[in-house]
């Protein structure tokens, strides 16, 4: 793909920076995109053009911006295609998936618009002789961090309702899936006015240029535990900085009494190995119990694991999943699994290179880790570790043996398990019979622990976007009574 330039600031496309930035397609390790990383001037361009663009835009009528978002949804419909392809060669997810991306980003508009009618109609009520008022109002210059694993639909969904609310963009995408970010902002480009939205390209250097300057009004992170805790220590004892943090998670997937093992296998395999493994609200853990009734769920997912197409992502013939993002992340995951295997887990499926041409492809892993001392930490990729446990009881306390609390599921027949569960688990989303990496755009989304900061997103990312302001308001000036303390007349 060859973009306009680098970054994208203040309604023009320029290249400047500190050092070339490279993107390569993640299956065939081919160039896809080059540029370069900004550095302080580019980001201080950038932040200066989207403060001087802010009065303007926040002070337009809530109706107008809505009308320029659905511009920008018609554009997003004509370059549907071209946003799935380019995701798919970019990121690596194959490309049925990397369309169901695509469609996110036009619902995204609607679901927006959807959530501020709900959440953020302003109030009119009588207050005594006067009348009380609330107007939801912008913040500022809002910076969003986007994440790689979905590096289109994840970014779209913080900037869109940061919009709506009137606030003004500096977006740095991913350092491994620029191009994406950088079409965004072209389709972006066609409808909004300049300084509104800007693009800055880089790794953490450009972001810590960015959390560094003092027109930062808030901050939208996806990313890891590590990066999202260096934010909120960055901005320790500044309470006025808006942060939505959003970090992953170690999450717990339970099966028990359940009588279809070919369906509660599907669901295992889709909450564990969907994008490679590589969504935050991925299984990490699986929790089972012991004797029969575990080892029927292990045979029943090991039969399914073995139907998984790995593969190219623009195949015809299509892939379940296919490869990780880079071939680093592939030796992370192969490491943190040798690791796992050193420690004394029990292979039941080893997760490995498919194919030494294309490093990145990895075949589904899954390893018995039970009465092992585990790290609790996330491994961004397609392993998956089993937990055997005693009873249901145990199981809902393993499940809970994490810092992490973004995620987590209960497969079973038996409501009143579920209704155990659903009283009991700590996490944001908490799905029953159903793949805990499905999440609805019109519901919240998000977690707590290690996993955020309490600030769901999706239909509750308007909430993070504004701030109220309450009013009570007389149109004419009277004396009235006069309060308690008060005389009448003046000493004569």
């Amino acid at each position: 793909m060859s973009s306009p330039a680098s970054h994208f600031i203040n309604g023009e496309w320029i290249d400047a920076g500190i050092e070339a930035l490279e993107s390569f397609e993640s299956y065939s390790g081919e160039l896809l995109w080059s540029g370069q990383h900004a550095g302080e001037s580019e980001v201080d361009a950038a932040m200066q053009a989207a403060k001087s663009a802010w009065p303007a835009w926040s002070g337009l009528d809530v109706h107008r911006r809505i009308d320029i978002l659905k511009k920008y949804q018609n554009h997003l419909r004509d370059h549907q295609l071209q946003i799935s392809e380019l995701i798919a060669r970019e990121n690596g997810k194959p490309l049925w998936e990397a369309k169901t991306e695509a469609a996110a980003l036009i619902g995204k508009v609607d679901a927006t618009i959807n959530s501020w009618n709900v959440r953020c109609t302003d109030q009119h009520m009588e207050v005594g002789t006067a009348q009380g008022r609330t107007r939801q109002q912008s913040l500022g210059v809002c910076v969003v961090l986007g994440p790689f694993n979905l590096p289109a639909h994840l970014a779209n969904g913080q900037i869109v309702p940061a919009l709506l609310a009137g606030n003004t963009i500096v977006f740095k995408p991913s350092e491994v899936c620029p191009a994406v970010g950088a079409y965004l902002v072209d389709i972006f480009s066609k409808c909004l006015p300049k300084g509104v939205i800007n693009l800055v390209q880089g790794d953490v250097r450009s972001g810590k240029a960015l959390l560094a300057h003092e027109d930062v009004a808030a901050v939208f992170f996806t990313g890891s535990y590590r990066g999202g805790a260096a934010i909120h220590k960055h901005f320790a004892g500044r309470p006025e900085i808006m942060l939505a943090l959003e970090m992953g998670g170690n999450n717990p997937l339970v099966v028990w009494e359940a009588k279809d093992l070919e369906a509660a296998a599907l669901l295992m395999v889709q909450s564990a190995f969907i994008t490679a493994g590589q969504r935050c609200v991925c299984a990490r853990r699986l929790i089972i119990p012991e004797g029969e009734e575990g080892d029927a769920y292990i045979d029943a997912l090991l039969a399914m694991m073995k139907r998984i197409r790995v593969g190219d992502p623009m195949s015809d013939e299509e892939p379940f999943m296919s490869g990780v993002i880079h071939e680093q992340a592939s030796e992370q995951v192969l490491s943190s699994q040798a690791a796992l295997i050193a420690d004394g887990a029990k292979v039941l499926a080893l997760c490995e290179r498919i194919d030494e041409a294309h490093p990145t492809l990895l075949s589904p892993g899954l390893l018995d880790v039970t009465g092992l001392e585990v790290e609790d930490e996330e491994i961004f990729g397609p392993l998956l570790q089993v937990y055997r446990v005693p009873d249901f009881q145990s199981a809902i306390n393993e499940a809970n043996n994490t810092a992490y609390g973004l995620s987590a599921g209960l497969i079973s027949d038996n409501k009143k398990l579920y209704d155990q569960f659903i009283a009991q688990i700590r996490a944001g989303i908490v799905n029953w019979n159903r793949q805990i990496t499905g999440a609805s755009g019109n519901m919240p989304f998000g977690g707590i622990g290690q996993s955020g900061n309490h600030r769901a997103a999706a239909w509750h990312a308007v909430d993070f976007c504004h701030y109220t302001c309450a009013s009570i308001e007389a149109d004419t000036l009277s004396l009235g009574a006069l309060p308690t303390g008060i005389q009448e007349h003046g000493d004569e």
